[in-house]
């Protein structure tokens, strides 16, 4: 199963799922997730092929749904989810076709469609960072910067590094193979009519006016809003207003 990091027991609420996106961890989720425990357990997981789950040569959504599925069945069967990116669109998959395990749905700046830009570039840069010159994150910071890679991404990327075992904590083998999937969405014909909220930065283009057609054709109950000021990585972006609105649509 995949590994996960539990914040808080268990209460009245069901308890709250979070799935990572591209590249990154349950443990980018840390504060977010603490602060939400204050109501409901919180249960951050580590995707396949990242940190410290299992390595798998598929990594389409039907997998990581299923992975999602079986988290959600050891702690009692019915859980809230919040899914950001790549995770949001596992999220997504996992309610269409486990909706019973599903109470409510928050998908994080992503949409049910194939999307045309590619995250290849940045496997290309982590596979450059030469390991022997890296005694600590900030080392392998340098190097990701000296091959163009943003400040907030190095950051983001370095979570993700072993640095003692010299070698980076994702699959960047499988990713990069799996990349048409990971990019893609699933054909799926069913539907689910749970309450699901997308929430998007409003200055992120992943989410546009014209996804809403396929978002309500398979979330019929589908409710839209956005963060201002935030773009695609919004929960890192807005924490505290992230953590609201979804507060606000869990307990509603």
């Amino acid at each position: 199963m995949l590994n996960t990091i539990i914040h808080g027991d268990p209460t009245d609420h069901p308890p709250l799922l979070i799935a990572h996106g591209l590249y990154g961890s349950a443990r980018n989720w840390g504060v977010i997730a603490r602060r939400l425990s204050d109501e409901r357990q919180v249960i951050a997981v580590d995707m396949r092929n990242h940190a410290y789950s299992f390595w798998d040569a598929q990594h389409g959504y039907p997998d990581l749904a299923h992975d999602l599925a079986k988290v959600i069945d050891s702690v009692g069967g019915i859980a809230d989810i919040v899914g950001h990116s790549m995770g949001g669109k596992a999220s997504m998959v996992l309610a269409l076709e486990y909706g019973d395990l599903v109470r409510k749905l928050v998908v994080a700046d992503i949409a049910p469609v194939a999307y045309s830009h590619s995250q290849i570039q940045f496997i290309e840069a982590m596979r450059a960072v030469d390991m022997s010159r890296v005694q600590r994150r900030s080392d392998a910071e340098a190097q990701l910067a000296d091959l163009g890679v943003e400040k907030a991404l190095q950051s983001f990327f370095t979570q993700s590094l072993d640095v003692e075992g010299g070698r980076w904590r994702l699959n960047l083998d499988v990713l990069a193979s799996e990349m048409p999937k990971i990019m893609g969405f699933p054909e799926i014909s069913t539907h689910w009519d749970g309450p699901a909220l997308f929430l998007s930065g409003a200055a992120s283009d992943y989410v546009l006016p014209e996804h809403r057609g396929q978002i309500r054709t398979l979330f019929p109950a589908a409710r839209f809003a956005k963060i201002p000021g935030a773009g695609h990585w919004l929960h890192a972006e807005k924490p505290r207003e992230f953590e609201a609105a979804v507060r606000t649509f869990l307990n509603a």
